[in-house]
């Protein structure tokens, strides 16, 4: 098998070292650092809060913690029982969860605007990629023609019905696949952090796979979020304050399917090939609902598109950086 299943993770969190306070005032007394670090739909994930009392904040994060169990059931695509894996396997899906039919109307939102650049119905080319690769010994150049032909003839978000007044979602035609991990994160990260407001905190960082800063630090100051190089993980590119925004990355390194680095998890609707692995997006928006898919869209989007489509789905700014270190951005 050379398969690479291994998420590289391309932000980071400058803490301490650029001057994060470990001890924060909070009236007469001291607001400290808790923290939780675990895993999102197979994504790093994390929440940080602060609070003077650490047992109030470990029970908000159960609270969310809670949340995330239950939205991993609804959107995880490797679970047999979960929503999206039924939909998957039967073609149809009755008494849909409102968190997934949110969320697919969201994604079909993101295919229209994006004219297929996203499409949430990508699963069965995602599959080919991951029946070649980890057959014995797989063609090093990839797919068959014809399996790629074949996937994509089952490719097409337009075929999707979704009837929100009955809760129920189908496909037009029977093989096709739905994923929702491209979107799915951000959603978990904005329903996460609600769960914790609910619970009185109103300064956080949650990040189930997509950062979202809330508020500001408890000293008044920004989140701080490093864009690493994709080619050289050790060296920041840039440095985004972020306050009140949630920050997407999407790039090919986060799934490799073969250990050259050729093949990714981000797939051309069009052509059912697959996005360099070192070139990198990120996506500056509100919410994590409106960031993530949106930069698995602006990454695969002409050129000439990229504005639009940030544009029209609700994104603030994007920031495309090459294995060479050089960034571009592109505002809404």
């Amino acid at each position: 098998m050379s398969t690479v299943i291994s998420r590289r993770r391309f932000i980071t969190f400058i803490a301490a070292a650029a001057g994060m306070p470990l001890l924060l005032k909070a009236g007469r007394a001291q607001a400290r650092p808790v923290r939780w670090d675990g895993t999102a739909l197979g994504a790093p994930a994390s929440i940080q809060l602060y609070h003077t009392d650490e047992a109030l904040a470990r029970a908000a994060i159960a609270a969310g913690l809670d949340e995330l169990k239950r939205l991993e059931a609804i959107f995880s695509v490797y679970r047999a029982d979960s929503s999206i894996s039924m939909l998957n396997r039967e073609g149809v899906l009755e008494n849909a969860p409102d968190d997934f039919i949110a969320m697919l109307t969201r994604a079909l939102s993101l295919a229209k605007i994006s004219d297929g650049v996203y499409d949430p119905t990508v699963q069965p080319l995602w599959q080919t990629y991951f029946r070649h690769f980890t057959a014995s010994n797989p063609d090093s150049a990839g797919p068959s023609s014809r399996d790629l032909a074949a996937a994509l003839a089952l490719v097409d978000w337009r075929a999707v019905e979704v009837d929100a007044g009955r809760n129920r979602v189908s496909f037009a035609r029977p093989g096709m696949g739905l994923t929702l991990n491209s979107g799915a994160q951000g959603y978990i990260t904005d329903r996460v952090a609600d769960v914790l407001r609910a619970h009185g905190f109103d300064r956080m960082l949650v990040d189930m796979g997509e950062p979202r800063a809330i508020s500001n630090k408890p000293d008044g100051s920004a989140w701080r979020i490093a864009i690493a190089n994709p080619a050289d993980p050790g060296s920041t590119v840039t440095t985004l304050e972020v306050v009140d925004k949630c920050v997407s990355t999407s790039g090919g390194y986060g799934t490799l399917f073969d250990s050259a680095g050729a093949f990714t998890h981000i797939i051309n609707t069009r052509t059912g090939r697959t996005a360099p692995a070192l070139l990198g997006v990120s996506v500056v928006a509100d919410t994590g609902i409106v960031a993530d898919g949106l930069s698995t869209a602006m990454l695969m989007a002409p050129v000439e598109r990229r504005q639009i489509i940030l544009k029209a789905a609700g994104g603030l700014k994007a920031i495309y950086v090459t294995p060479e270190g050089v960034m571009s951005t592109v505002e809404a």
